[in-house]
């Protein structure tokens, strides 16, 4: 994990062997941000803030290099999910946080306390002079040391610090002002004498002298005579003055960074001895590049206030991660239902259900969800990435060489259903996708048909062909302008053909205007041209007794009824906002 000035990035290798990216902005409040520039203030302002970001930093990233196990989630993790809505995870940052502090307050406070406290029970003379707190300070030294090199026998702590000497190396590199390229960083050295190790180093021989100071001026050993009120009494003392102790340190260190003379060096051996010998160890050239991605993220984040904020892409609970999701499309002018679509389509869960309580994503999911969303943010649109969508019962593959099947159609491709009957010829005019002519061949049930589609486009064609094999259907394509290139007579003819007025397409969704073919969409300056050649040509393609199904633009049926005039009659169907979408003519 890397901090600038504005923001701190994170990198992680997934299991796949991936570099993920957590890029964050610093949002600090203006109270913050005020506190941050006083002297000492800064200190303690910097100690809780990396406390807390440190821990959540530590506890994503491990979800990331982890990865998902294998199964269902656990019990536990189930429950939370149900009942609080709660990643397992979130909850273990929270209790490690809290673990963590209380840790620390045991080790450092405590314990020293009471082994110095018996101490002075069997030596009544020690109590309130100076080699009272000089056993205190020699004990919490060597908890300290015991402590950072017991945690050295876990081997996840090992790598953990190979780690961190990838990320001193980088630093050292990029201050050099050598180009950040494994090898170079690799040269570096992985010691840095702002590293928090000195901090932490720096901050227990205040906490002796401040506390041995402080205790001795208030008289806390001599004045309270009961043992348990003493120890309590110094154990009060110690948490009160830790932001002191905090600030003071921060200052300290500040100081030392700035100077490279003998004395600031002789002052800075300890924290440098600490890091060589505890906490870095040589990295290998895969932790350096992760060190230096994190490091280039932090780079140009601080160059760009504009750049966004990215996480890290991890499973968790479906629910609050598909209100993420919308509230991103929200702000980008994307419908937020097709968010709910993605999830779906991943989870295979259905789409009423995704609100529920205990739903989970697994990390697989998240990543193919999170493609799926950065491409659809793009502008394009959803089915176009999805690859294929659901038309009456049959799944259709759709790309930017036809137009995506409107829901409305499904009502023209029902009627043409119901209608056809057996031995019937059928032709599909501007079929596009074929989803038309290939919804029709699929359900049309016992009865023997043919099915002919057509369309102007050659690309069209050839996606409508692989939309017919994908659904195990016989239809005859042909590349026509309309009727141009037909034979014959049909006893039902379904088209639907461009209907949008050239003035309007510019005034269309960006997804439609940008990214649909113009030519299924552009009817000319009125919508009707398509209409019009259908009217003048059809009587030489329909069999005596056939019936054309037309889909038209809301408020065209009229218009559209009245270019037939030789029809036998005529009926309108409505769409599902009752507008008037679908017309049956019969000849």
């Amino acid at each position: 994990m890397m901090q600038g000035s504005t923001a701190y990035c994170t990198a992680v290798r997934d299991p796949d062997g991936q570099i993920q990216i957590e890029r964050l902005r610093l949002n600090r409040s203006p109270a913050a941000k005020k506190a941050a520039k006083i002297p000492f203030v800064r200190g303690v302002v910097n100690m809780f803030s990396s406390l807390v970001r440190g821990m959540k930093t530590l506890m994503r990233s491990a979800q990331v290099a982890v990865g998902e196990e294998e199964g269902e989630p656990g019990r536990v993790e189930r429950w939370l999910a149900e009942k609080f809505n709660a990643d397992i995870m979130e909850v273990a940052t929270y209790i490690s946080a809290i673990l963590g502090v209380a840790l620390a307050v045991a080790l450092f406070m405590v314990i020293p306390q009471l082994a110095v406290g018996a101490i002075v029970a069997g030596f009544p003379s020690l109590n309130g002079t100076i080699w009272q707190y000089l056993l205190l300070g020699l004990f919490k030294l060597v908890i300290f040391l015991a402590y950072l090199g017991l945690i050295l026998l876990l081997k996840d702590i090992r790598r953990l610090y190979r780690y961190h000497g990838a990320e001193h190396k980088t630093i050292n590199c990029y201050e050099k002002g050598l180009p950040l390229t494994p090898e170079n960083v690799k040269s570096c050295s992985r010691i840095h004498d702002r590293c928090g190790t000195s901090f932490l180093f720096i901050v227990l021989i205040i906490n002796i002298a401040i506390f041995s100071v402080v205790s001795w001026a208030v008289g806390i050993d001599v004045r309270i005579e009961n043992n348990i009120l003493r120890f309590l009494a110094r154990l009060g003392m110690e948490i009160v003055l830790l932001p002191v102790i905090a600030g003071v340190g921060y200052e300290v260190l500040k100081l030392l960074a700035r100077f490279h003379g003998p004395i600031s060096l002789v002052l800075k051996s300890p924290g440098i001895l600490l890091q060589k010998v505890f906490t870095t160890r040589e990295p290998e050239l895969e932790m350096i590049e992760v060190a230096i991605a994190a490091f280039n993220s932090t780079l140009a984040m601080d160059a760009d206030p504009d750049m966004p904020e990215s996480h890290f892409i991890i499973g968790g609970v479906l629910a609050p991660m598909l209100e993420e999701t919308k509230k991103l499309f929200s702000e980008k002018g994307v419908d937020e239902s097709d968010a709910e679509w993605i999830y779906s389509i991943v989870t295979g869960i259905p789409r009423s259900r995704l609100e529920e309580k205990g739903l989970m994503i697994k990390s697989s999911e998240a990543k193919k969800i999170d493609e799926i969303v950065q491409k659809r943010l793009t502008g394009r649109p959803l089915w176009y990435v999805i690859g294929d969508t659901e038309f009456y019962g049959c799944k259709i593959k759709v790309d930017e060489r036809v137009l995506i099947p409107r829901p409305e159609t499904e009502i023209l491709a029902e009627q043409a259903v119901k209608t056809v009957e057996d031995g019937d010829k059928v032709l599909d005019l501007c079929t596009g996708s074929g989803c038309l002519a290939i919804a029709i061949a699929k359900n049309c049930g016992e009865k023997r048909i043919t099915v002919t589609a057509s369309d102007v486009s050659d690309a069209a064609i050839m996606l409508a062909k692989e939309n017919a094999a994908l659904n195990e259907v016989e239809v005859n394509f042909v590349q026509s302008d309309l009727f141009s290139k037909i034979h014959g007579r049909f006893n039902l003819i379904v088209c639907n053909p461009p209907y949008i007025k050239s003035s309007e397409i510019s005034g269309l969704q960006r997804e439609v205007r940008e990214y649909e073919p113009r030519v299924a969409l552009d009817g000319g300056d009125d919508g009707l041209d398509f209409y019009r050649r259908l009217s003048r040509e059809i009587s030489r393609y329909i069999a005596k007794g056939g019936m054309l199904i037309l889909e038209v633009g809301e408020g065209q049926a009229a218009e559209v009824l009245n270019m037939f005039e030789k029809r036998d009659y005529a009926m309108v169907v409505k769409d599902y906002q009752g507008v008037d979408r679908i017309l049956k003519i019969a000849f």
